[in-house]
């Protein structure tokens, strides 16, 4: 199998990178790998044999041309401009979460008029794409209304995917990913950082002022559940995938009281004694008022959450292999 992969650098990226080239000699349900092609701007640590790195723009079209210079069975479309930096710098965030995804399906649509092949195409969308104010409960039926640039340019690559699926030029799955933890503590413009930063300040022994109110509400998935889930999406049988294209993921729904007793649990009662709440209202309106959440559609088709906050907790800041 020839796998692509866009934003390989990021956070999600080196995770599944890790656990595709940990399973690269032994059969799984994507296949044997053949190769991995990774696309960022800039790349760290040592090369690995079975992966080529392509520094650079997925804004370039060259770049992207390189990238599907062989036949590409999965692409893995993890590249973004988040949450924060997409409302500060809205040209940047159109270029790369727009144009450049349009581009991305382009390429996929030239290989499958020339040689048949039509990838399957793993969008990594983002439940920014519902909005705020959600409703009492979220369940398969609540229309998208996003209220930030990020969250407008999610669900725009979630019909454009469709609408080249429908065309049979791409195999779309787009799954809506939920807080994801724990986050390293570089700044890349995630809004929701401090959700990641709790677990791992807490579980440091260190004290920590959580900028949302101790009765916030969020949902939650381990980078570990994130990695399963993709491989899920890319893997998964047409019977599994129904008519479905998009699927927003099943997550834990937690205050941060919830979180903060979890965190104490599996690191030490103590724990409970270093956090303290003063409240950003903005955060808290887009971050903290999540409803109960229903995924049948998800559930159904395979996909799975962690399935309790302990589990995540441990879960967060163990590394991939």
């Amino acid at each position: 199998m020839n796998l692509l992969m866009t934003g390989a650098n990021g956070f999600i990226g080196k995770a599944l990178t890790a656990r595709l080239l940990g399973q690269a000699a032994a059969p799984r349900a994507l296949g044997r790998l053949g190769r991995l092609t990774l696309v960022d701007l800039n790349f760290d640590g040592p090369e690995t044999p079975l992966v080529r790195r392509l520094p650079g723009s997925i804004s370039d079209p060259s770049l992207l041309a390189r990238a599907f210079d062989t036949p590409v069975d999965v692409v893995f479309h993890l590249a973004s401009v988040p949450g924060g930096t997409a409302e500060q710098h809205y040209e940047l965030g159109r270029e790369v979460n727009l144009d450049a995804t349009l581009e991305l399906l382009e390429k996929a649509r030239a290989q499958s008029l020339s040689c048949g092949k039509a990838p399957v195409f793993v969008f990594a969308s983002s439940i920014a794409a519902l909005g705020s104010p959600l409703p009492a409960a979220v369940d398969d039926s609540t229309p998208p209304q996003p209220k930030l640039t990020y969250g407008a340019h999610k669900l725009i690559g979630e019909i454009l995917a469709a609408d080249f699926d429908r065309r049979g030029w791409i195999d779309a799955r787009c799954v809506r990913l939920p807080g994801i933890v724990a986050r390293p503590p570089q700044r890349t413009g995630q809004m929701s950082a401090f959700l990641s930063d709790i677990i791992r300040e807490l579980a440091e022994g260190r004290p920590y002022v959580c900028p949302v109110a101790a009765g916030s509400t969020t949902w939650l998935m381990s980078v570990h559940g994130i990695v399963d889930n993709l491989l899920h999406a890319a893997s998964m049988a047409a019977q599994q995938r129904g008519d479905a294209r998009v699927w927003t993921l099943p997550a834990l729904r937690s205050s941060m009281t919830e979180l903060v007793a979890a965190i104490a649990a599996v690191h030490g009662s103590d724990r409970l004694g270093l956090v303290s709440y003063v409240s950003n209202a903005a955060l808290e309106a887009n971050f903290g008022r999540y409803p109960p959440l229903s995924t049948p559609a998800a559930d159904a088709a395979g996909f799975r959450h962690d399935g309790d906050l302990p589990t995540l907790v441990r879960r967060a800041l163990l590394p991939i292999t």
